[in-house]
């Protein structure tokens, strides 16, 4: 009973805006919160289940939409914190609390009982005149039990149930192993000449962690902030190989955190999975309920592009080439640790225009005003950060959105820092949904979104790089995705959209990072207050399509990667680096180097939810530079088509299909075209002389 009464979970959260209450939550708290959360859930399942009333959409469909509150309350807490601030004591109550939240799962999904009132229903949809809404929910209803064994036989289902349960705990396992092993690694030097090449920020940045570890020197790791900036200016060509070769081998050491045979079970499962289902490969049976359908359209997207783009990558390598050669006065190979270096030269030679001139202009405040702003003037939101919002880390900030008429839209966290209990790359992420209550009240979303910049450090404050304020706009986008949702099922709102879409809203955002008017408004000398010069904002716009084809190659490469392993018809038990190397040989630009693997810290599709979904990034560029191109024909801050946009798609999130929903912005299906002239592959049509 105490354990009841003192645990924040079992409460109302008496915060603003019913937020959770992070200071006072306790690790001790989350399994009893897990633990009654599934009790409750397997409750009102069997309530539903056993109802002796005939089936209806309001009885079984909305019922089971509305189940499980408390679960979701402690889930979506527990994992929000399990990805930013991570520890050891949490690590190991989420391989305890996994197999119980699978259990559960499959309790609901394979509920014989439960399904005949749904299959029922469905066999009923014509007749029931339903929305659009209610009708999506209803087919989306169905399809999940269908595609999680609801129609299996009683021997199939006790296979899904244990298949399912080890894959849970082996892509959590997974991303574990992977943070653990990248933690791990430390460059400390403690030379001047092995500085050699690295701007003073990028030194002073690497002083700071090192001081914060206690050591005397310069610290290096295998974060983002840290490893990039290495690999674009350090002129110690062992020193960048050494760095290279560790990141290539997160998980891949042959010791406790080796993830090769967790990859070969990962994959096997799913093929066993996939045809308990009917379905040949693991992509058949994911691709169901995507926009791509099928495993050809995908080769297809990924063919097509890869066609356009890879002579462009092969020149563009040459060039890269011959510039090294030129420069060390040597016939020298341009290796994968060697790309960063040369090709950053290259670009400060060809527009001179690099990350140390541009940085003191985006301080991070500043930036992330002007990406508030940004959305002010688009769609009329604004932002009021709130201190008394709890937080899980002293680094995250909590912000009140309010729409155009001054309605409340949303809460609003921001987690800019890499820190050690940190997953590395960035995402967005709810903590609750947009949803209408019972009464019909609209309850408001709450949304997260994590990165892993540049931190501040003694004499500057936290200044970004042009990928970084890149990745901010990303994020950002997917964040107004969540924010604007405007439905009435959690299930269907904000970023719950097919997986091929759902980087569209984000990716469209990054558009606007190109375009001089928002430039000119985003970026202010963290010390002067100066604008960006106009000169230097031309040369960042001319130099966005440099390397475009290798860059676009080596997305290519990741769905080539993710594709090949979820097409396979038959077990794998072979060489997981040899795989790889095969998967993507006709991706590759810079020369392979044996013994590294990616795979092993592959998280978007071994943990991350993206298996036999990576293309999406690439089919959702496809659709940003198509969509952006409206925004282009009629101004890029034109509040018309930012309406439109945020009525069309924003806040529809997966109300109904996104090829329905795209197409009523744009007016017809997208093209690849838009994409190919954005990048410089293909020239723009000049326009038909109004004379």
């Amino acid at each position: 009973m105490t354990q009841t009464v003192n645990n924040p979970f079992f409460q109302q959260y008496n915060t603003p805006f019913a937020t959770p209450p992070f200071n006072d939550i306790k690790i001790e708290h989350y399994e009893p919160a897990f633990d009654e959360g599934i009790k409750q859930l397997e409750k009102e399942i069997q309530e539903i289940a056993e109802n002796e009333q005939p089936a209806t959409f309001e009885n079984t469909i909305v019922a089971l939409e509305r189940s499980g509150k408390l679960l979701e309350k402690v889930s979506s807490v527990f994992f929000n914190v399990l990805n930013a601030e991570a520890n050891d004591e949490m690590m190991d109550l989420s391989q305890q609390v996994s197999p119980k939240l699978s259990e559960s799962s499959n309790n609901i999904f394979l509920n014989e009982k439960l399904f005949a009132r749904i299959k029922n229903i469905y066999g009923q949809k014509e007749q029931l005149s339903l929305s659009t809404e209610d009708a999506k929910l209803l087919e989306d209803t169905f399809e999940s039990f269908c595609v999680r064994g609801a129609n299996l036989s009683p021997e199939d289902k006790e296979k899904y149930r244990k298949l399912s349960s080890e894959l849970s705990t082996l892509t959590l396992t997974f991303d574990q192993n992977a943070l653990k092993d990248k933690n791990r690694y430390e460059l400390l030097l403690t030379e001047e000449k092995d500085l050699t090449g690295l701007p003073e920020s990028i030194r002073e940045a690497a002083a700071h962690r090192a001081k914060e570890k206690g050591k005397d020197g310069w610290l290096f790791n295998l974060s983002a902030p840290s490893y990039i900036p290495f690999m674009r200016y350090s002129a110690l060509r062992p020193l960048r190989e050494a760095m290279y070769r560790e990141y290539m081998s997160i998980g891949n050491k042959g010791d406790e955190y080796d993830n090769k045979e967790i990859i070969r079970r990962i994959v096997n499962i799913r093929l066993e999975i996939a045809r308990l289902m009917g379905h040949n490969t693991y992509a058949e049976y994911s691709l169901k309920r995507t926009m791509a359908k099928t495993p050809t359209n995908v080769y297809r997207l990924l063919e097509q592009l890869l066609k356009a783009y890879k002579p462009v990558a092969i020149n563009e390598y040459n060039a890269v080439q011959g510039f090294a050669m030129g420069i060390e006065k040597e016939n020298i190979t341009v290796m994968p640790w060697d790309w960063s270096y040369y090709s950053e030269k290259l670009k400060d030679i060809r527009f001179n225009v690099n990350d140390e001139m541009t940085r003191p202009y985006f301080e991070l405040n500043n930036v992330k005003n002007g990406v508030f702003g940004l959305a002010t003037q688009l769609y009329g939101i604004t932002f009021r950060e709130n201190k008394e919002i709890p937080v899980y880390h002293p680094e995250v900030d909590a912000y009140e959105v309010y729409d155009a008429d001054g309605k409340f839209l949303s809460i609003l966290y921001t987690d800019f820092h890499p820190r050690d209990g940190k997953q590395s790359g960035a995402w967005m992420n709810s903590i609750k949904e947009q949803y209408n209550e019972a009464d019909g009240n609209d309850s408001r979303p709450q949304i997260i979104i994590v990165m892993n910049f540049t931190r501040p450090t003694k004499t500057k404050p936290s200044l970004l790089t042009f990928d970084e304020v890149n990745t901010l706009l990303h994020e950002f986008g997917h964040a107004l995705h969540g924010m604007f949702a405007k439905g009435k099922y959690a299930s269907l709102s904000g970023t719950n959209v097919y997986r091929d879409f759902v980087e569209l809203p984000s990716q469209l955002m990054e558009n606007w990072l190109t375009e001089k008017e928002f430039l000119d408004q985003i970026a202010v000398h963290y010390e002067t207050g100066e604008k960006i010069p106009q000169e230097l904002i031309r040369k960042l716009v001319d130099a966005a399509n440099f390397n475009t084809g290798y860059f676009c190659c080596r997305q290519l490469s990741f769905g080539m990667l993710d594709m090949a392993w979820h097409t396979r018809t038959e077990p794998f038990d072979g060489d997981v680096i040899a795989f790889e190397k095969q998967a993507w040989a006709q991706t590759v630009i810079v020369p392979e180097v044996s013994g590294t693997l990616m795979s092993s810290s592959f998280g978007h599709i071994f943990s991350g939810g993206y298996a036999a979904g990576y293309y999406g990034y690439k089919w959702a560029e496809v659709l940003d530079a198509d969509a952006f191109s409206v925004f282009k024909a009629t101004g890029i801050f034109n509040r018309e088509t930012a309406r439109s946009f945020r009525e069309n798609v924003l806040s529809k999130g997966g109300t109904e299909d996104p090829a329905i929903l795209y197409k009523r912005f744009r007016g017809q299906e997208p093209t690849i075209d838009a994409l190919l002239i954005r990048n410089g592959i293909k020239q723009a049509e000049p326009k038909a002389n109004s004379n």
